[in-house]
């Protein structure tokens, strides 16, 4: 039951491969489409156990997802072996330079960035916008909403989705406690592990800026549920690490509940397009 099965379903090519992007991506592989993933050079990823993105950084050139792999690739001509293992080739490609050669069938911009940065709706007989800064009907055929609450993973066929609010979304009552944020540039250091338990005040890792090095401090008590590498340079006032006060390890390691919705709104958008015969 476990065996993963070649994928031969129409091709998906989705912007971005950190957490959002990458529940997509494991429900339409599960689903048996052909799924290509594409990043920028150095993504900032803050919880990247359950990001495909990863695959890029690792020794390895590989990352898995709950029994789903992502390999790390710099030419179409390794994509066939990838799909015939059931996983999921990802290029360093942010401009989309491959998009005229590979033609994909349906076009997933999930980023997350909260605006369009260049997804337009001719890019593929289907595109499908994740959160605000689309509007389907104009620039993408499809919005699906990533807003936490009652309308997260809502299928919008016109209009857009709701505005940024800016407020991390709650998690056992914390929302603005629970993230941990940078307070200059500069390099990362960790000092602790996904997976941690760690109390408020504790220390998570240090930022090497021009001018000094600030420390910087779990704002809660939990669990280390997101933290960004060592070596990363962050800009001032970033998202770089994530505290679970629900104290449980293997949330760290899984897809969250808001992926795993926003992933089974895309497949159904998509499954509801193909029986309109659209795409």
């Amino acid at each position: 039951m476990n065996r993963l099965r070649q994928l031969t379903g129409p091709m998906v090519l989705i912007r971005g491969a950190g957490e959002q992007a990458s529940g997509v991506a494991w429900a339409l592989v599960k689903a048996g489409f052909r799924v290509i993933m594409t990043e920028v050079e150095q993504p900032l990823m803050v919880r990247w156990p359950v990001s495909y993105g990863t695959a890029a950084a690792a020794e390895e050139r590989r990352w898995t997802v709950e029994r789903i792999t992502a390999y790390h690739v710099t030419s179409a001509d390794q994509f066939e072996d990838k799909w015939a293992a059931g996983g999921i080739p990802i290029l360093v490609d942010p401009e989309l330079t491959c998009l005229k050669k590979f033609q994909p069938a349906i076009l997933v911009d999930a980023i997350m960035a909260k605006r369009n940065l260049g997804t337009c709706r001719d890019m593929a007989p289907l595109t499908i916008g994740l959160g605000p800064g689309f509007t389907a009907g104009k620039d993408v055929h499809v919005v699906i909403e990533t807003n936490r609450g009652h309308n997260l993973g809502r299928i919008i066929l016109e209009g857009t989705a709701e505005p940024n609010t800016g407020v991390p979304g709650d998690v056992a009552g914390y929302n603005w406690e629970r993230v941990v944020y940078s307070s200059q540039a500069g390099t990362f250091r960790a000092a602790r592990k996904i997976g941690e338990r760690v109390a408020r005040g504790d220390v998570l890792g240090i930022i090497e800026g021009e001018q000094r090095q600030d420390s910087v401090l779990s704002p809660l008590g939990g669990i280390v549920r997101g933290l960004i590498q060592t070596g990363t340079y962050v800009a001032s006032y970033i998202k770089i690490g994530d505290i679970d006060p629900r104290e449980e390890k293997e949330y760290c390691w899984t897809i969250s509940d808001k992926a795993r919705a926003i992933g089974a709104a895309v497949l159904l958008s998509i499954l509801e397009q193909k029986a309109l015969r659209l795409v």
